[in-house]
Parts: structure tokens; C-alpha cells; sequence
């Protein structure tokens, strides 16, 4: 790559994006999206699906996914036979997950901040298995070293109580709040309590420098339509070689199923892994969102400046970015106590408290202003909240023609922001004064809504 290919970030990257010009994408982290040149190879491959069904279906679609998985395992530092696709993230967590047979006695560690979708999984295999749940309780903020205490001592009284801890599931990132988490020191000490460390990394390919390899997770999902520029739907599951007996069927079960009496590592006579077989056709869809790895990777390299610019880039927009917006709201950013290294904040999400608190008591005057030293700021009432969130949702993107997450944690409202290369501060300044504007107003439109 010269630098004469690369487009320097902010306003001039987003000519290579799809977004409507009055829209502004503040919101990276939930969907994801994806430049024009991997639009272009989408397009392509999915023109070829058509084309010639058969030949697509049979033949070329896993040649595609076989030079992806070469690509996303390059990327993450680990042998191709270590990586397979899934839809989504949610998907992998819940592919290994069903395949470990747990026997009375058995427990998951996980902890509060769990994506919602990954811990109802959880709910519903206690429902069918016989194993049970423990949960690490905690308020952000904390420190990462308090973290892995807590995570420890739940550890420690699990097994005092006569369980054995098979599994911990634990993020690369938090979704919400968005906040880095310490998913490398955890993955070392499941190693060291013997622990399989199962990582919903939905937000980490293509946001943090990841090398799988040295890490040696036991399992490892992450999402490539979030923050890797290709479309959705696509992840990767990583699964070492000495797991990979434990991983028998795809959900749903399909044509790679390996019986109990089968080997779980090669076929005879086959080129690939019995495990690698087993996610090359799992059901009738639309896996071109696969086939574009390559190009989303090729835009990286020689549009964006490469993996580490991007990762820089992103990290120090969302602090940028995210004081600007305490500062025009006159509150905080979310992140550990003075004094305390800002490990939360080593990424490209960042977490706002906007200045309106919530009341605990469900009866009483649905808003108060409530002064505080030489500011004030907005108190709701508990009951009232899920009005007060799909009217941000609302007015944010009808009025405004952008999203931000909007969403209640620890008694107050708090909005989370995604840098990503198509931003710049000026973006930031600019969803401030939206923000400010929104909290100024909510009282009188939601108020409206709550008497009629």
C-alpha cells in the first residue's frame, strides 16, 4: 500500500460508505456496516448464486469460504482449521454451548453484563440440562482487578458449594454499558482453575487488536459484520484443535453432524477436519456475507491505512468524543474511579450519563427537576422510563436523522457512542448538542404522552 491509496479518516471516509446524506451513523456497534468495495464483491457473489445455482452452491461457495477462513485466520494469528463461520456471535455462544454435555453438578460461570440474548441461552439450557448458573454481581463502574476478584470468589464458592465449574462466558466488550473488558487476564485464570473459557468477542474483530494464537482462548466468537466491514451476517468461531472433539453438531444439526462413532477430526480421505466440514453447509442461506471477508480486509489495507491505524483511530475518537459530550452535558463518562488506570475505555465504544436520573418508586410525579449544587438535573420515574427510551428512539431518528443507544443503568439514563474511521470530532460536537437539546425537551413531549 502508498499513501497515495489510503482516505484519510473523518469526512473524507465517508464517500466510500453507503449512508444516507442526511443520516448520521453514530451507532456502529449495534449492525455494523459496509463500504461500497465489499457492496460491489456482495453483489458479485450473489449475482453468481444466480446465475448458476449448482455450481455456485456445490462448488464455489466453498471455495469462498475457504479462502475466508484463510483471511480471518491470518488476521487473528491461528491455523485455518481453527475457524469456521456463524451467522452471528449469538449463534457461536449458543453452537458450543449446546454441544458440551454437562452432567448433574456441573455450572456456567457468567457475569451481570451479559448481552441479554447470550443469558437467556443460558436460561433455556438450564431448562434442558442439568447444569447450573452463577452469575459474577457487580455495578459499573469497577476496575478490572475487581472484576477478576469477584469472578474468583464467585469460582471459589461454586465449588465450596459441590459444583464444578465447566464453562465462563465473558466479553471481548461489553455491549451495554459499552466498556472494554478484561477478557485476556480472564481467559488466564480459567487456564489456571482449569476452566473452558468461552469468549463472546461480538464486538472484537476489527476493533482490538486480537492474536488468538498467543491468547489460546478455549473458544472464541466475534462478530465480522460489527466492526470488520463485511455484511451481515457473519462470525467467526474459533475452536482449537484440542476442542474440536467436543464440537459434534451445527444448530441445526445438518449434513456435517459427527455420530458418537465417528471420528472428530478427519474424514477419510478429506482434505479438511471433520470440524471444518461440519460449518460449510449447515442449512439453505445466503452465506455470500461469508465470501466477502477478502475484500472487506483489501479495503482495510489499502483504503484505511491497515488493522492497527484502524484500532488506533477508533480508540482515540471514543475518548475524544465522548468527553466532548460529558463536557456539553455536564456529566461523565463512564470509567473507573480517580486515580484508576481507564482500562474501560480502551475502545471504540464509550458510555455517557446524560443528566437525567431515575427514580426507584413507581408512584409519584412522573418528572422532577432536582437542583444539585450550581446545576440541576432531570429525575423520571421508573415506571415512565420505557416511554422516555422509545422517545429518544424516535426523535432521534426522525427529527434528528441519527441513533445513539439511550438506555437506564444504576439509576440514571446514559447514551452509548461508536467511533468508527467514517467520524470525526466535529460529529461528536454536533450529537452533544442533540443530546442536550433531547434532554431539554423530554419532560414536555413524554409528559404529554404519559397524562393522555
Amino acid at each position: 500500500m502508498t499513501a497515495t491509496t489510503s482516505t484519510p479518516f473523518g469526512a473524507p471516509m465517508k464517500e466510500h460508505f453507503l449512508f444516507d446524506a442526511n443520516f448520521k451513523n453514530l451507532n456502529h456497534g449495534s449492525y455494523g456496516t459496509y463500504p461500497r468495495a465489499v457492496q460491489t464483491a456482495l453483489r458479485q457473489f450473489q449475482d453468481d448464486a444466480e446465475a448458476r445455482p449448482d455450481a455456485f452452491g456445490r462448488i464455489t461457495r466453498a471455495q469462498g469460504i475457504d479462502e475466508s477462513r484463510q483471511a480471518v485466520a491470518k488476521l487473528l494469528n491461528v491455523p485455518v482449521n481453527e475457524c469456521v463461520f456463524v451467522k452471528n456471535a449469538t449463534t457461536g455462544i449458543n453452537t458450543v454451548l449446546r454441544n458440551l454435555v454437562f452432567q448433574p453438578g456441573d455450572a456456567i460461570v457468567y457475569f451481570d453484563t451479559v448481552y441479554g440474548a447470550v443469558e437467556y441461552g443460558l436460561v433455556s439450557l438450564t431448562e434442558s440440562t442439568p447444569v447450573q448458573t452463577r452469575k459474577v454481581e457487580y455495578q459499573f463502574p469497577i476496575s478490572h482487578d475487581d472484576l477478576l476478584l469477584r469472578f474468583r470468589e464467585v469460582v471459589r464458592t461454586a465449588r465450596a458449594e459441590g459444583l464444578n465449574v465447566r464453562v465462563a462466558v465473558f466479553d471481548t466488550i461489553v455491549s451495554v454499558p459499552g466498556v472494554r473488558f478484561p477478557f485476556e487476564r480472564l481467559v488466564e485464570i480459567c487456564r489456571e482453575e482449569l476452566i473452558l473459557s468461552l469468549v463472546d468477542g461480538a464486538h472484537g474483530i476489527g476493533h482490538l487488536p486480537l492474536d488468538l494464537g498467543t491468547l489460546q482462548p478455549d473458544f472464541f466468537t466475534s462478530n465480522c459484520h460489527k466492526w470488520l466491514f463485511v455484511p451481515r451476517g457473519c462470525a467467526v468461531l474459533y475452536v482449537p484443535l484440542r476442542n474440536q472433539h467436543l464440537i459434534r453438531t451445527t444448530f441445526p444439526t445438518s449434513w456435517g453432524f459427527i455420530p458418537r462413532s465417528a471420528s472428530p477430526q478427519t474424514l477419510p480421505g478429506a482434505s479438511k477436519s471433520a470440524f471444518e466440514y461440519l460449518f460449510e453447509q449447515v442449512s439453505t442461506t445466503d452465506d455470500t456475507p461469508y465470501l466477502c471477508v477478502p475484500a472487506a480486509l483489501k479495503f482495510r489495507a489499502e483504503v484505511c491505512g491497515g488493522e492497527d491505524r484502524i484500532h488506533a483511530y477508533l480508540e482515540q475518537l471514543a475518548q475524544e468524543g465522548s468527553d466532548i459530550v460529558a463536557d456539553a452535558l455536564g456529566t461523565e463518562v463512564m470509567q473507573e474511579a480517580d486515580g484508576e488506570a481507564r482500562l474501560m475505555r480502551g475502545c471504540g465504544l464509550a458510555t455517557v450519563r446524560l443528566p437525567i436520573a431515575v427514580s426507584a418508586v413507581a408512584s409519584g410525579d412522573a418528572f422532577a427537576t432536582v437542583r444539585d449544587g450550581g446545576g440541576s438535573y432531570l429525575r423520571v420515574r421508573s415506571s415512565v422510563v420505557p416511554d422516555v427510551l422509545i422517545w429518544f428512539r424516535d426523535t432521534l431518528i426522525n427529527r434528528y436523522g441519527t441513533f445513539v443507544m439511550v438506555f437506564s443503568y444504576g439509576g440514571w439514563l446514559w447514551t452509548r457512542l461508536s467511533a468508527q474511521v467514517y467520524l470525526e470530532r466535529s460529529d461528536f460536537v454536533w450529537v452533544a448538542g442533540v443530546l442536550k437539546e433531547c434532554c431539554g425537551r423530554v419532560e414536555g413531549e413524554v409528559g404529554v404522552l404519559v397524562k393522555s
